[in-house]
């Protein structure tokens, strides 16, 4: 037995050829497969890259057509012609800006469904906005930046705010009845044109006020009562439906509340006074003389018209906040997917060990969650270097503010509309330039990801 052992121990290994492939292991076989998609692929992708390649050294004709060689000419246009610049820069902020912002929303988001109820729920309603196309997203937020002729939602807050903090009551609708008792303007204010003595009433007539909606604080105008100093009384000399007699204070008409009285004597103001709700107002401190009446520009200025969200500083960072509101539950829903797969039993480790809640984030949280947060940052640049859609809605509201919100994708498309191929062909290529790296790296992480 011990012999047969041995024998079976020192007997050769014979070697055995190469194993044979099995069917469709050959890359004669594989390419077959994938000839069909590559030359899709081709016709699709590698030719009108190509040939938009080709085009951007060439001059446009008048009906758009390839002229003349044009060299690097179309490409210089981007960096001196100022639409161009403009839609340059704005890209720099967005990647500058926006994927940082995005990863950091949507870490936070993640961070508190871990310690809220309800979590499913917040998720749903934060990750909502992805599931509206950019166009909705766009005239929703188009009618939340109104101001005119209509008020969206950003500036009833904002005016809400400003007249809660900061009252103000002007009327930039009144006028004077002629130029017997007052001259001068709303911008510049009104004065009497005659003088009103000590003892004797003095009446200014207006007219111009909302009577369908007067403010709420109006009463009935009544002659100013009997007493010390100046008195008088600043009322609408009008009344739906008419009739009554100018200068006169008929029944009916209202006094105009909150308006700055000033009595001035030789250039001086030597009084203030703000009128009643029934219009009537007194400098019971002035003694024997004659006095101007001033009404100054204050009174008439315009109201707090809100926040030009639209307007050239702001138009920018407020499409940013609408891309921010669709693409912060995006990025939350990645990182808590990200987070659930955290080992719990490390971070129940640092804490048992004493470790707070920001140190658990600090050092076991959020390095284990690196190469998500990578995801999404990349993510998120390619994405902001070729936006288009949301920008592009929201500029049609801003009239000749648009331009300050233009980005390269929409100066590829204002090119292309006006028969400018060669320069849209340009800004083409641009961006494919400043997409590729974030692509191969993007490509490079998932495979590293993968071993």
């Amino acid at each position: 037995m011990t012999q047969d052992v041995g024998a079976v121990a020192k007997a050769p290994v014979v070697a055995t050829g190469p194993s044979r492939k099995g069917p469709g292991e050959g890359r004669w076989i594989a390419g077959v497969f994938l000839a069909p998609a590559g030359i899709f692929l081709a016709a699709i992708v590698l030719y009108p890259l190509v040939y938009t390649l080709v085009r951007s050294f060439f001059h446009d004709g008048t009906t758009g057509q390839a002229t003349s060689f044009a060299g690097l000419a179309n490409y210089t246009h981007i960096f001196t012609q100022s639409d161009a610049l403009q839609a340059l820069k704005n890209n720099v902020i967005w990647v500058v800006v926006v994927p940082v912002l995005v990863t950091i929303l949507g870490l936070i988001f993640a961070v508190l469904t871990e310690k809220i109820r309800w979590a499913s729920a917040f998720k749903v309603v934060l990750f909502m906005p992805m599931a509206i196309s950019f166009l909705a997203s766009g005239v929703t937020w188009t009618l939340i930046y109104a101001d005119q002729p209509s008020r969206g939602l950003g500036n009833a807050v904002a005016i809400g705010i400003h007249d809660t903090f900061n009252p103000q009551t002007s009327y930039p609708e009144l006028h004077p009845v002629g130029n017997a008792v007052l001259t001068g303007s709303g911008t510049a204010g009104y004065r009497s044109a005659a003088t009103f003595a000590v003892g004797s009433p003095a009446l200014v007539p207006l007219a111009g006020l909302n009577l369908v909606a007067p403010p709420k604080a109006a009463q009935p105008a009544v002659q100013p009562s009997s007493g010390s100093g100046l008195r008088g009384v600043v009322w609408n000399d009008f009344k739906l439906g008419g009739g009554g007699k100018a200068g006169v204070i008929d029944q009916g008409e209202l006094g105009i509340p909150g308006l700055k009285i000033e009595a001035v004597k030789g250039g001086k103001t030597v009084a203030t006074a703000t009128t009643q709700a029934n219009g009537t107002f007194a400098f019971p401190s002035l003694t024997a003389g004659d006095y101007t009446l001033a009404l100054p520009k204050d009174d008439f200025s315009a109201a707090y018209g809100g926040i030009a969200w639209l307007g050239k500083n702001l138009i920018t960072p407020s499409i940013i906040v609408a891309y921010l509101w669709i693409y912060a539950g995006f990025a939350m829903v990645l990182l808590a997917a990200g987070m659930a797969a955290i080992p719990r039993d490390a971070l129940e480790a640092a804490r048992m060990d004493g470790a707070t809640e920001w140190q658990v984030f600090r050092k076991v949280t959020a390095p284990l969650l690196t190469p998500v947060l990578l995801v999404v940052f990349v993510t998120m640049v390619i994405n902001v270097l070729k936006i288009f859609d949301i920008v592009f809605i929201i500029q049609q509201s801003a009239g000749g503010n648009a331009k300050y919100a233009n980005v390269l994708a929409v100066q590829l498309y204002t090119d292309y509309g006006n028969q400018q191929f060669g320069a849209a062909s340009a800004v083409g290529i641009v961006l494919v330039i400043l997409v590729l790296p974030a692509m191969v790296f993007q490509v490079r992480n998932f495979r590293r990801e993968s071993r």
